[in-house]
């Protein structure tokens, strides 16, 4: 149980407190502007540099000063600043004259060295509440909770918000700062953030100034066993603590210059690469021992990074001579040299290898910039004995290299025997394995071949799909099971095939035809094994594959691709993999597309060297031209048969979105629609772009849950989940899918599997019955405002976020506001299917909406007083508008038009104005009021009504006079300027700016306090001292500023109140 802290600044001291015993200097650095913190730097940087050959003893000028400044502002971007504190040092130019020996040359000065950790030149220090000067006149001053400086760079930045106020207000104010170009100069070279509760938290990598963070990267601190770890006590002692920190700054951030982010690393692949660095500094190289162990992390976790960062720890350790990343496919060691030289950037080279002459070469290399190589296991098992150039003395050579090989995708490379002749050749060769899904007894039993524990040892960690779809970290699937043909008719046909009988009649005639026929008709759809692993078949053992493998059953197919394309695909802004069962189908598969679906972008690959018959080959090799003119012609390019392997490579950046495709986002000219595969990209291949996956063939084990896995990488709130439809044999498939879902989740099977359309509706009509009753028990009909009680806004804040991510999944899957009722389950046992209907309507959700935004006012997106409840600023971005004015303005129409007929009844005329009434709930509460204004004046007769001005027009109208007539109200009240009142009122002001300049003392200097007494006085029924009305009278005008409501002892006073006591006719 975490710590209680009532006030910020409490929770502030026990952390910064607790910080300095776990690594921190205690001299904390109180309220340093920018100016303080770049002094601080230029001591330390000369503290650290006062050597002969560096400064001289002598301090930096502030001219030298402001070119190590003018280095970081140039760099600009968290990417570059990233190599620039990791580069370990900065050159200036002396100008400091008492520097004789130097004067005018170049200097290079000490920053930072990653693995100068707790020890040597390396400097730990607090800034505590740093000043962050407004970068434009529009914007306040804003002031930090603290950051964390090494050497004099601030590398850390963190804020805090007390018990009770979600951790969402911490990174929202962070999100408000960087929107205002707070962290630019020396701020610029933060790392990464930090968002605190006393019970929770979040770390993210620095996004850049001004751009928007990304929740999706928001990640939690878990232990070795992936268990979340929030308690501001444990995250001081083993996540903020020195050496982590350092260490998370040095060596866990990544610099991806493949689309120029900077990212920091996740707690398990922190746990993974240290387990590897950690087994390789440890190890004997005399012992031979082979077995390094293997990591298992699930698909989409970023395995690759992980691998990379091992492998640059290993390299920069010096432990190891060389360090090989194993790939099993060519295409493979392409896309990881594009990814692991991302990562590198220009501080680590990273080589490919052309051919395996190419790879010798590298390997004998004593070269440093050939450490680190990728090449596949093609070509690294043909280092051997007996090949071509490879000699028993060169392999000797080899031998006495400390070798570690990092081998990507284990549960394959591991087979067969070309990782054996890898071993023979280099006997003291370390092996580790990375992969999401790891050959165990299960299926090691079906593959007959080793487990991955046997080939590469122990488990070094695990992060199983349930740990990264309970963290966000990957998707969820939502998979179906789609029949093209019925139950019953092949039921049918295999028990009459069985009883050999041509008609169900002529089967029930004959006594022995009847007891086969029947037996059939009662065996399940899938086979399956019993408790002794004996298999039992069912009915879709007994299909023919041409029972798949013909025009009926594709046709059923395509409809079905056809019917849910649009609305699977977003319109079109995702994209899909089919894989079909065998080249030839993928083929037929192509031509139904290009027919039947003639305006996607379709394409499809595979292996064009597969050995088939004549007739097949030449048929395939006719189909692979014609696939490659087609591509020619829709994206102008110009690929032949002899390069292949290039079309194949621009199809994988296409459908990713990658280099030289990262700007295709808004030409859907140059996307790709759908990619038909057997086999290719089904492992390995990685595109956030991916969300549905189409499958006619049977997987089992860790194919289904690699082939899934395509879909489930992150996007946003528009791909909640992957998308999977799966056609042939499609009970079997369900079975198969269940039997490696329990094998790979890690014995955690809740939530990989999404809920149901009809599952959704029914969790959104519970989360509105709950929403309902908040609103109920507050007295407030229709949603027209929110609750008083700040616990039950809290309540409602939370539930709406709820119900807004269910209605998402459920609008992905098939809901419309205009469908009311949805399939609960597929069937019950007596064959009833059970419906679930929507109870509360679009109407009614944009209200919720509404008042959900208002929430928001006074919160931290306006850089005001905290929030105890949670607020998504997506949602609060959200458009209500449209629709509900439509509705609004035919309400009232229709009212209008029963004001002229004297046939319509009182009963009538009142019904419809309710119905107007209720289509205000969407509205703001001066907007309602301003609604009901308009409608009094209506009744009576006293507007005249105009044919181009809508209800909506009247509403803005109305609500301008109430507007200027509270100003006015309150400006004669307290007896001060009208007009500057109104000038606060549109600067947006909040608690903590609304006196900056001293402006609110400006404005009350000559108020009326006598007028202001008196009027209070009669409000509150008792006298009151002239220094309690001073007091009340700066409290009532702050609320009216900000809230634009007057309130006199907490009650709010009408403006047509306040007009007749002061005896004044209404604001013209």
């Amino acid at each position: 149980m975490s710590d209680t802290f009532d006030e910020e600044r409490l929770f502030e001291a026990a952390l910064i407190h607790l910080l300095t015993k776990n690594g921190w200097a205690d001299q904390v650095l109180h309220y340093p502007t920018e100016e303080d913190l770049i002094r601080n730097w230029a001591d330390i940087l000369f503290r650290s540099n006062r050597g002969i050959d560096e400064l001289n003893d002598v301090p930096l000028s502030d001219g030298e000063m402001a070119q190590v400044l003018e280095q970081v502002r140039l760099l600009s971007s968290p990417l570059q600043l990233n190599g620039f504190i990791n580069g370990g040092s900065v050159t200036i130019i002396r100008d400091n004259k008492e520097d004789a020996l130097h004067y005018g040359s170049p200097v290079s000065l000490y920053l930072f060295d990653k693995r100068a950790v707790s020890g040597g030149p390396s400097v730990y220090q607090i800034a505590e509440q740093p000043m962050f000067k407004s970068k434009n006149a529009m914007f306040h001053d804003r002031r930090g909770d603290f950051m964390l400086l090494i050497n004099g760079i601030p590398v850390i930045h963190v804020e805090l918000k007390k018990t009770g106020i979600p951790l969402s207000q911490a990174y929202n104010q962070i999100d408000l700062y960087n929107h205002e170009h707070v962290f630019t100069g020396i701020f610029s070279l933060i790392q990464f953030f930090v968002a605190m509760t006393p019970s929770d938290m979040v770390y993210f990598a620095n996004p850049g100034d001004g751009e928007k963070l990304n929740k999706d990267y928001f990640f939690h601190w878990e232990d070795f066993n992936n268990e979340i770890q929030g308690d501001w006590k444990y995250i001081a002692r083993h996540f903020l603590n020195i050496p982590m920190a350092h260490q998370m700054v040095g060596s866990y951030t990544v610099a991806d210059h493949s689309d120029g982010i900077l990212k920091v690393m996740r707690s398990y692949q922190y746990f993974a690469s240290s387990a590897i660095s950690d087994k390789v500094a440890q190890n004997d190289w005399m012992t031979g021992t082979q077995r390094g162990g293997y990591i298992w992390h699930t698909t989409g976790s970023g395995k690759t990074m992980t691998s990379f960062k091992s492998a640059e720890l290993i390299s920069q350790s010096d432990d190891a001579d060389k360090v090989i990343f194993l790939v099993d496919r060519i295409e493979l060691a392409s896309q990881s040299y594009r990814e692991y030289s991302g990562f590198a950037g220009e501080g680590l080279d990273v080589q490919q290898t052309d051919d395996t002459a190419d790879l010798l070469e590298k390997l004998l290399s004593d070269d440093a910039k050939d450490q680190l190589i990728i090449t596949s296991i093609q070509k690294m098992s043909r280092v051997k004995a007996g090949e071509t150039n490879v000699t028993k003395s060169l392999l000797a050579g080899l031998e006495e290299k400390r070798i570690v090989f990092i081998v990507d995708e284990a549960h394959r490379s591991t087979f067969g025997d070309m990782l054996l002749n890898i071993k023979h050749s280099f006997p003291r060769a370390l092996f580790f394995g990375f992969t999401g899904t790891p050959i165990q007894l299960e299926n090691q039993k079906k593959m007959n071949t080793n487990t991955t524990a046997t080939v590469f040892g122990d488990e070094l960690h695990r992060y199983s799909l349930a740990d990264g779809i309970r963290d966000k970290n990957v998707l969820g699937f939502d998979p179906y099971m789609v029949k093209t043909y019925r139950d019953l008719d092949l039921r049918r046909s295999v028990a009459l095939d069985k009883a050999k009988a041509k008609t169900e009649a002529e089967a029930m005639k004959d006594k022995e035809k009847k007891k086969v026929y029947l037996a059939c008709m009662q065996l399940p759809m899938a086979g399956d094994w019993d408790e002794q692993g004996k298999y039992h078949k069912g009915i879709e053992d007994y299909l023919p594959e041409k029972q798949y493998d013909c025009e009926q059953h594709r046709r059923q197919v395509i409809s079905d691709v056809k019917d849910n394309w649009l609305r699977l695909s977003d319109n079109g802004k995702f994209h899909a993999i089919f894989a079909a069962s065998s080249i030839p189908e993928a083929i037929a598969y192509y031509g139904w597309f290009k027919h039947e679906m003639a305006d996607l972008h379709v394409t499809a690959i595979f292996d064009p060297t597969l050995d088939l018959d004549v007739d097949e080959f030449n048929e395939k090799e006719d189909a692979i031209v014609e696939i490659m003119e087609d591509y020619n012609a829709l994206f102008g390019q110009n690929f032949t048969m002899k390069s292949y392997g290039r079309f194949k490579k621009d199809v994988m950046q296409r459908l990713a979105h990658k280099e030289p495709y990262q700007h295709i986002d808004d030409d859907p000219s140059k996307q790709l629609n759908l990619v038909i595969v057997v086999n290719q990209l089904l492992t390995g291949y990685d595109s956030k772009w991916l969300n549905t996956l189409y499958l006619d063939k049977l997987l089992e084990y860790e194919n289904v849950i690699q082939a899934f896995s395509r879909t489930n990488r992150l996007f946003g709130p528009d791909k909640p989940f992957g998308t999977i439809h799966y056609y042939r044999r499609p009970y079997t498939m369900k079975r198969n899918v269940e039997r490696a879902v329990k094998l790979y989740s890690g014995d955690k099977v809740f939530g990989l599997f999404v809920d149901r359309l009809g599952q959704n509706v029914k969790r959104m009509n519970e989360i509105f019955s709950a929403i309902s009753d908040i609103f109920a028990a507050a007295g407030i009909h229709d949603f027209q405002k929110l609750p008083e009680d700040i616990r039950e806004r809290g309540k409602f804040a939370s539930l709406f976020n709820q119900l807004k991510s269910y209605l998402e999944a459920a609008r992905i899957q098939g809901f419309r506001w205009e469908n009311r009722q949805y399939p609960l389950y597929d069937r019950t046992i007596s064959g009833e299917k059970p419906y679930v209907s929507l109870s509360f309507d679009q109407l009614t959700y944009m209200a919720l909406l509404a008042r959900y935004k208002e929430l928001a006012l006074g919160g931290t997106s306006t850089g005001g007083t905290d929030l105890p409840y949670d607020i998504n600023t997506t949602l609060i971005e959200q458009d209500t508008g449209m629709i509900d004015a439509d509705y609004m303005n035919s309400r009232f129409e229709k009212y209008m038009k029963q004001l002229g007929q004297p046939e319509v009844t009182p009963e009538q005329l009142a019904d419809t104005l309710n119905q107007l009434h209720k289509s205000f709930a969407y509205l703001s509460q001066e907007e309602q009021k301003a609604a009901s204004l308009f409608l009094n004046d209506v009744s009576r007769g006293a507007v005249t009504l105009s044919p181009d001005k809508t209800f909506r027009d009247y509403i803005t109208d109305y609500r301008k006079k109430l507007r200027q007539n509270s100003i006015y109200a309150a400006a004669h009240l307290a007896g001060i300027r009208r007009d500057k009142l109104e000038e606060m009122m549109n600067l947006g002001l909040t608690e903590e700016t609304i006196n900056e300049f001293g402006r609110l003392d400006t404005l009350l200097k000559d108020a009326d306090l006598d007028r202001v007494k008196e009027y209070m006085e009669k409000v509150e029924g008792k006298k009151l001292p002239l220094f309690k009305v001073r007091i009340k009278l700066r409290r009532m005008m702050t609320d009216f500023i900000i809230h634009h409501e007057i309130k006199v002892d907490d009650k709010v006073q009408e403006t047509e109140d306040i007009l007749h006591y002061l005896g004044l006719p209404p604001a013209k």
